[in-house]
């Protein structure tokens, strides 16, 4: 479990967190990223560029930020994507670094019907290539 940001992947931009995901976008308060694993295909995650653990954390003007910030990486997703419906999860409890889950969801897909989980833990990587069209396609709605 992290407890704090000197052990924190996302403040420490180290190796575990370019292992896990690719830097999309940084906003003022957060930073926008593509999940390697795409069994959602779509799913990324934005991350509070602070440390911080909860939302009730964040002053209002954060709050405010972020989640402008999250409707639009949300919106660019609905576009580049075309998902039935975005899936959003803040858990925290394995990575206690404020950050949101934005799953892509498609009727007859990948648990349909019920909550973005994943269990079992099904790992769908891309190639480098397939990763750079995503990350370009999305980036070109981010104008």
């Amino acid at each position: 479990m992290i407890l704090n940001k000197e052990e924190c992947f996302y403040c420490e931009k180290n190796s575990e967190l370019r292992n896990k995901m690719i830097e999309i976008k940084e906003f003022k308060n957060s930073v926008f990223y593509l999940n390697k694993d795409q069994r959602y295909y779509g799913r990324t995650i934005l991350a509070f560029k602070e440390h911080r653990k909860e939302l009730f954390e964040l002053t209002e003007q954060e709050r405010k930020n972020f989640f402008e910030e999250l409707s639009l990486a949300a919106s660019i997703l609905q576009k580049v994507f075309n998902p039935s419906k975005l899936n959003y999860a803040i858990y925290g409890d394995l990575v206690s670094h404020l950050h949101v889950h934005i799953v892509p969801k498609y009727q007859n897909g990948e648990n349909w019907g019920e909550a973005f989980i994943n269990n079992p833990p099904i790992v769908t990587k891309l190639s480098d290539s397939d990763y750079d069209r995503l990350i370009q396609d999305i980036r070109k709605e981010l104008h």
